[in-house]
């Protein structure tokens, strides 16, 4: 049988901490949200500030990346690109950029989802707070 890695709850707060250094840094209000592989919520921050729409949208954009296993850009994308039969896929409801997934030894074991700015600015707050793990 073959073993695979996890997101810890010590890694989820290790993850959400170091998204929100990379916020307050660029003072941005943003709602941050951790999901572990099967888009299930481990953390969720609102900042001081962040609409409160986005703490729907960030564990949505968070789900959307970890059951996809990419970037949950590359949907908007293919849906900007005409393709937008894919709005009815099942079970995705962010699929705007901002949802990067945590990648271990070749697995997904989660995402993070970021709302609250522009969407690049959003995927950057995201990839800071994966980076906090060091695996990636």
């Amino acid at each position: 049988m073959d073993r695979k890695p996890f997101l810890t709850a010590d890694d989820a707060r290790r993850i959400a901490q170091a998204a929100e250094a990379e916020a307050r840094a660029q003072g941005w209000a943003v709602t941050i949200a951790v999901v572990d592989d099967g888009g299930h919520l481990l953390w969720l921050q609102r900042l001081d500030g962040a609409a409160p729409i986005s703490a729907q949208i960030a564990p949505a954009k968070a789900r959307t990346s970890a059951l996809g296993r990419r970037e949950s850009r590359l949907y908007e994308e293919m849906i900007n690109q005409g393709r937008h039969s894919f709005l009815s896929a099942p079970g995705l409801e962010g699929m705007l950029e901002g949802g990067v997934p945590v990648m271990v030894s070749g697995h997904c074991v989660g995402a993070v989802g970021v709302s609250g700015v522009k969407s690049s600015e959003d995927a950057q707050v995201a990839r800071a707070g994966i980076a906090a793990l060091g695996t990636s």
